[in-house]
């Protein structure tokens, strides 16, 4: 700076002036430091877990952190993320935030921080609860008899407004993405909620009421379905069947229910002698639905549990191919099982 420009500013600023001036840059330069590098404590002693999904806003994101106690200041933690242009440097995933972050740090933690990480886990159809327990143990680490306890809880079945003894047929099998440290709780109330959002559906309730079927007695029906068949193009035609034997008063004698009664035995082959069980869930011995589901039924077999094929059938029996032959009376059917009894023989 040379002497003339030192002259003007004399000229134009006192002594006092440039005290004055200096005295409030250096307090916005502390109000600064404090409201960006000052931490901010939440009420808890273990970290707040915050779930950052795909596309999501700054602006969410901002008013995640502050409902759940993190950060005392929306509009600062915006300036902050501004600084860093982390609108678009975000990275999806679940944070485990711990206590006392400033505003910096938390906006460098959702830049180069390393989310817990998400696995795509398919849920087969059909799947029965213990073979679930048994997955989730595999690929996620969860342990089974937490899952199969939880699956009997009637706090837990309560807390998600199911009113059912267990949670088997209320869970919609789906591919979804898990994070890596889900707990039990989390997967069975995100299945839950999956099965939730396909009974809310208006069409769906209209439906039920038209057939007089409460949700428990359609999934029940269901799970037979899903047992009977692989192939989701017979689950209508079967469902049909089963929908004319309750009107008629005829047993279901269906299969399904009595793998589900030996479904802890090695071979799940079924024997005359199983026929006998005395269980509600012996629809050869009981006439009418078995009292809960036997398994957690997909999609298209609740909607066929709902939308049953119209037809005179009455009986059907495997052909060999993986399909079925049906028959309206006993005599056709009693052919029907010969021709599959000689294909049987003959693969041998």
């Amino acid at each position: 700076m040379n002497q003339s420009t030192k002259f003007s500013i004399k000229s134009i600023f006192s002594r006092r002036d440039i005290q004055i001036i200096t005295a409030f840059f250096f307090f916005v330069l502390a109000l600064l430091v404090f409201t960006f590098f000052s931490p901010n404590y939440f009420d808890s002693d273990k970290p707040v877990q915050i779930e950052v999904k795909k596309g999501e806003t700054l602006s969410h994101i901002v008013d995640t952190l502050y409902n759940h106690g993190v950060i005392p200041n929306k509009t600062n933690m915006k300036i902050a993320a501004f600084m860093y242009g982390a609108e678009r440097k975000l990275k999806a995933g679940r944070y485990n935030i711990p206590n006392g972050l400033n505003y910096l740090e938390l906006v460098e933690l959702f830049i180069n921080g390393s989310p817990v990480s998400e696995r795509l886990i398919t849920i087969a159809e059909g799947i029965w609860q213990k073979d679930l327990a048994q997955l989730l143990k595999k690929e996620l680490g969860i342990d089974s008899s937490k899952i199969m306890e939880l699956s009997r809880s009637r706090s837990f079945l309560n807390a998600l407004k199911i009113d059912a003894d267990n949670l088997e047929g209320y869970l919609l099998p789906e591919t979804y993405y898990f994070y890596s440290n889900s707990s039990a709780e989390e997967i069975l109330q995100k299945l839950s909620e999956e099965m939730n959002n396909l009974f809310e559906d208006k069409k769906i309730k209209l439906r039920m009421r038209e057939l007089k079927m409460s949700e428990h007695q359609v999934l029940t029906l269901a799970s037979i379905i899903e047992g009977e068949s692989n192939l989701f193009s017979e689950f209508k035609i079967i469902s049909g069947v089963y929908h004319n034997r309750l009107k008629k008063g005829m047993a279901l004698q269906a299969d399904p229910t009595i793998q589900y009664l030996i479904r802890d035995r090695r071979k799940n082959k079924i024997y005359y002698k199983d026929l006998e069980i005395d269980s509600r869930f012996n629809t050869y011995k009981y006439p009418g639905l078995p009292p809960a589901p036997i398994n957690n039924p997909g999609k298209d077999a609740i909607i066929a549990a709902l939308y049953p094929e119209k037809h005179n059938y009455l009986y059907f029996v495997a052909n060999g191919e993986g399909g079925h032959y049906y028959s309206t009376n006993y005599i056709d059917h009693a052919q029907n099982v010969a021709k599959y009894r000689e294909w049987r023989i003959n693969q041998k």
